[in-house]
């Protein structure tokens, strides 16, 4: 059986989930308290990070290790349905998306909400640092605005449709929407896009998802919200 090692409320595990899901993958889930540096998971990832997918392939038994690199060998290994466009020009157009979401909204956004409202409580590193939150939020509401723009152009942020792109940046947004800090009703066209993802059947699990203690925010697990 297929076996993905994860962290739910982590974003790139998150991507690895639906990828899965997206292509109709079975998969069983492995969840790691990461910081701990427990041994099981630096034996699949040195790095000691999640996520990491276990495999069966022709050699034998594989870990793979990075969201990218599992991406990657999900789309080789199922390429139906694909998660990039046909056209090379499209296809870097949602690769470039993808990235600016696990470079860019990660550093602006989730290093400072999910670090002070999440990983801290999680590891015991204190109270919230009040001031990082806003200027997580003021960074927040500038990708969502960034967002809006593409948005108002086309169906899917890198095109007509549903690519790595959305995939992607709907899993970073769903860990801060977990929390309750999307100012989606200041953003119709980013929150009528979040809510055509949140109805996808691959997006399911990823809604039941509840952390020990710690509920998601009102209107994480609707619809229509």
């Amino acid at each position: 059986m297929r076996v993905l090692h994860h962290w739910p409320l982590d974003p790139w595990s998150r991507q690895v989930r639906l990828a899965l899901a997206e292509k109709q993958l079975s998969f069983e889930l492995e969840s790691w308290r990461f910081w701990e540096a427990p041994e099981g998971l630096l034996a699949l990832n040195p790095a000691g990070v999640p996520p990491v997918l276990e495999d069966d392939a022709p050699g034998g038994r594989v870990a793979i290790a990075d969201a990218r690199a599992i991406l990657e060998y999900l789309e080789e290994i199922k390429p139906d349905p694909p998660l990039l466009p046909g056209g090379p020009m499209e296809r870097a157009e949602a690769r470039r998306i993808a990235q600016w979401f696990d470079r860019k909204f990660d550093a602006e956004v989730s290093a400072f909400l999910l670090h002070e409202k999440l990983e801290k409580r999680m590891q015991g590193l204190g109270a919230p640092d009040m001031e990082a939150i806003r200027t997580g939020r003021d960074f927040l509401r500038w990708h969502l605005d960034y967002m809006t723009g593409l948005l108002e152009a086309r169906d899917g942020l890198a095109g007509p449709r549903y690519t790595l792109a959305d995939l992607v940046a709907a899993a970073h947004l769903s860990c801060i929407d977990y929390l309750g800090d999307v100012p989606w009703d200041d953003f119709p066209p980013a929150k009528a896009w979040y809510e055509r993802i949140k109805c996808r059947p691959a997006f399911r699990g990823l809604l039941a998802d509840r952390l020990p203690g710690m509920a998601p925010a009102n209107g994480y697990q609707d619809l229509d919200f």
